[in-house]
């Protein structure tokens, strides 16, 4: 007699084949068989291994539905559940709704089914699904959660199917992925700064400015903006460049050079006019730089020397003016009051002795200020 002995191991099952069918499942232990023709031979697999191939469980599940029942964990999700597999009570793999997985029955495997009709991730699963991050490691599956971190200050908007929904808290959320597209952005609620650089622009009279300017805007209604506008940034950016362009080009240098703020109130009133009804609020706007082209730097300089030159001129001949009428008004007081004249030679005198060192007076001091008067005469 020919005898085929078939050895199962624990953690193992085996499934016997006679040519190429199965007749029988075989748990651990010795098994063994009359093969009188060699025609039996046996498929081994570990419990704890990972699922059979996909048409080896339609097979089994088809033809052997009572070996499944009692041999296998077999998951069969709709398209609206979705599952979460565990080993050893740790989460192991998250399943997409419309899964269909064959596993030996192990002990330590679990499988827990949510509805894939809630939008919102459970906060226990999210915590779960936040360990294994902590030790650089990923959960099969987890790429089906959409997870969001609103930091402090910030909101978040959450589409879904291209519709934006709703606003969200500051904190830590997830959403499921399979029934719908969710898309979440996170915008920061504080005051921004927004630069528009590099704007070269032809005045009226025809001189090109290279300006920049700086505006601070923050969201009044996050919703309204972003139901109404793709792309609030992008359409601040481009409305304060409408404005700046249209205050510049409506206008002459001189105008502009003039009145440096002519600038700011222009494109602060057009702008509020703009942006009024969706949702964005620009609290200060100004210009930092105003570049002027080399060639007209130097004809603005020239020109600037030319009227402080021509002011200076002016304050001279006001100044000479005013110093005549003084000597003419003290040469009339000096006329009709002798005693003035006297003080005015004793001044004189007094001038002189700073510079001399010593002096010698003979005949008195009448004989030496009738001598300076005489000098003087001379001298005119």
């Amino acid at each position: 007699m020919i005898k085929t002995t078939i050895t199962v191991k624990q953690g193992q099952l085996a499934l016997l084949k006679k040519k190429d069918e199965y007749i029988k499942v075989l748990t651990a232990g010795e098994h063994k068989f009359i093969d009188l023709k060699r025609q039996l031979s046996a498929e081994v697999f570990a419990l704890n291994g990972g699922a059979l191939e996909s048409e080896k469980a339609e097979f089994l599940r088809q033809y052997y539905p009572q070996w499944v029942e009692e041999y296998g964990f077999d998951i069969v999700l709709s398209d609206e559940q979705i599952g979460l597999l565990y080993e050893n009570g740790i989460l192991k793999e998250i399943l997409a709704p419309g899964t269909r997985r064959l596993y030996w029955r192990y002990a330590e495997r679990s499988l827990e089914i949510l509805s894939a009709t809630a939008l919102e991730v459970p906060a226990t699963l999210l915590k779960k699904l936040q360990q294994p991050k902590l030790r650089n490691q990923v959960i099969k599956g987890s790429d089906g959660v959409l997870n969001v971190d609103v930091p402090a200050w910030h909101a978040g908007i959450i589409r879904i199917d291209g519709e934006t929904q709703t606003l969200l808290a500051p904190g830590l959320k997830g959403y499921w992925r399979y029934q719908h597209k969710v898309e979440v952005e996170v915008v920061d609620m504080r005051l921004q700064t927004l630069d528009v650089s590099g704007q070269e622009i032809l005045t009226k009279d025809k001189v090109t400015l290279r300006i920049n300017l700086s505006a601070n805007w923050r969201y009044s209604d996050v919703l309204l903006a972003y139901q109404q506008l793709s792309s609030p940034i992008e359409f601040l950016y481009k409305e304060l460049q409408f404005a700046l362009r249209e205050a510049v080009g409506t206008r002459t240098l001189d105008e502009l050079l003039e009145n440096k703020s002519l600038i700011d109130s222009l494109v602060s009133e057009k702008v509020d006019q703009v942006t009024a009804g969706y949702g964005i609020e620009v609290a200060s706007l100004g210009v930092k730089d105003i570049v002027l082209p080399g060639e007209m730097k130097t004809i603005l300089a020239q020109v600037v020397e030319a009227e402080k030159s021509a002011q200076a001129n002016v304050i001279r001949r006001r100044e000479e003016t005013s110093a005549t009428r003084s000597l003419l008004n003290t040469a009339k007081v000096m006329e009709n009051n002798p005693v003035a004249l006297r003080l005015k030679e004793l001044e004189t005198v007094e001038r002189i002795a700073e510079r001399i060192d010593r002096i010698s007076v003979y005949g008195g001091l009448d004989q030496v200020l009738n001598g300076l008067v005489q000098i003087k005469g001379a001298q005119e």
